[in-house]
């Protein structure tokens, strides 16, 4: 939580899985104690959409009015992790039930997406970028689904859209491939064009809630400027996201 050399303290966690996932293990009230322990000071519940096989119903993100928005003293963004489905970035959620939510991630997962070219993967990432009520990309970095990473941080800075730095992916036991050199390399043009990012565990498990142990590590090898990091400040991500707008 506390980088001690440099003091920044990263107070918010963008991508979160519970139960409701279908393979993911603890509870929101589960989740939601551990960020408090960890010092958040809020947490984004971004179950899968209906897209990946045992997700929710699109139900479930139809009654999040009956969740309380702050438990523990943690500010709860209830949300969802969209599916990229195609090229032409069509996501597996209709405008209603957007709606409901206070917080979007998409991404691409091999599960539900035809990975294509570099061109027609990164046309995939941008086009969904073009939806409004689409907030955050999420897992950018899977060498899977190669992008060119030039292109796709243009998108973002153009659209207004954040890009993740999920931690999961620089995890070992991760499937994803080539985590580190694709992360270092969005960095990279993240710094050139001045476009913010986001931090997100992906925890899948109440014990990973807000670690960032391996993302921090890059940040401060790479010198990333703070002030494009905006999981600094609740209210410094709410600026991007659309329900609060």
């Amino acid at each position: 939580m506390m980088d001690r050399e440099h003091s920044v303290r990263y107070v918010v966690d963008t991508h979160t899985h519970t139960i409701a996932s279908g393979h993911a293990y603890s509870t929101l009230a589960e989740m939601a104690r551990a960020a408090a322990d960890r010092g958040l000071l809020a947490l984004a519940v971004t179950d899968h959409a209906p897209g990946i096989p045992g997700a929710c119903d699109a139900m479930h993100f139809r009654n999040f009015k009956v969740i309380d928005r702050n438990i523990f003293g943690v500010e709860l963004l209830m949300g969802c992790e969209l599916n990229i489905l195609d090229y032409d970035g069509h996501v597996d959620m209709d405008e209603k039930g957007f709606r409901q939510l206070d917080i979007t991630v998409a991404s691409i997962h091999t599960l539900c997406y035809t990975v294509g070219s570099k061109a027609e993967n990164t046309r995939a990432y941008c086009l969904a970028m073009e939806n409004p009520l689409i907030d955050i990309i999420g897992h950018p970095d899977d060498g899977r689904v190669p992008v060119n990473y030039e292109e796709l941080v243009r998108c973002a800075k153009d659209t207004g859209t954040l890009l993740e730095l999920n931690n999961s992916s620089l995890d070992p036991r991760n499937s994803r491939e080539n985590g580190y050199e694709n992360m270092k390399t969005m960095l990279g043009y993240c710094m050139r064009y001045e476009c913010p990012v986001t931090l997100g565990s992906d925890s899948h498990f109440f014990a990973q809630v807000g670690r960032f142990d391996e993302v921090e590590r890059m940040l401060r090898e790479m010198e990333f400027p703070g002030e494009l990091v905006v999981s600094t400040s609740v209210e410094k991500l709410k600026k991007h996201l659309h329900k609060f707008q």
